[in-house]
């Protein structure tokens, strides 16, 4: 199985699963090893007070292009810690893209940089995440 294969499927294993990310509307437009971009459309129950998009729904799009990039080695992986730093607002109706790239990775232990640009490759926030092995994997690589 190639490393491309291995992420695919495990991306397709835990987006089953992911009633969170649906539920936001998110999509998966690239994944692979270490590395995953998800988009979504900032809807009108998605805006703050100030109707602009709502701080958390940056933060869950950049928490789960983390998880999807983490995962994408067939190894159960969680956020261990994240910091968001928000440098642009999302506006209503705007694409947000998320895309998680793998800086490191020791152990058990693996940290992520996601960049999250609204259209026009704004940069509307930067996030690191650092997530933690468990044990467990999203599907038995030797089963036919």
């Amino acid at each position: 199985m190639t490393p491309q294969d291995r992420a695919e499927r495990s991306a397709a294993a835990m987006w089953a699963h992911d009633a969170a990310s649906k539920a936001l509307g998110m999509q998966i437009e690239d994944i692979g090893p270490g590395a995953a971009t998800l988009t979504l459309t900032v809807r009108p129950d998605m805006l703050n007070g100030h109707g602009i998009c709502h701080g958390g729904i940056i933060f869950a799009i950049a928490d789960s292009a983390l998880a999807f990039a983490s995962n994408s080695y067939n190894q159960l992986m969680v956020a261990q810690m994240n910091q968001i730093t928000y440098l642009a607002p999302g506006q209503p109706g705007e694409v947000l893209s998320a895309t998680a790239t793998q800086t490191a990775h020791a152990g058990r232990t693996g940290i992520y940089d996601v960049t999250v640009t609204g259209e026009g490759g704004r940069k509307i926030a930067v996030f690191r995440g650092h997530t933690r092995a468990i044990t467990g994997q999203h599907f038995d690589e030797d089963a036919t």
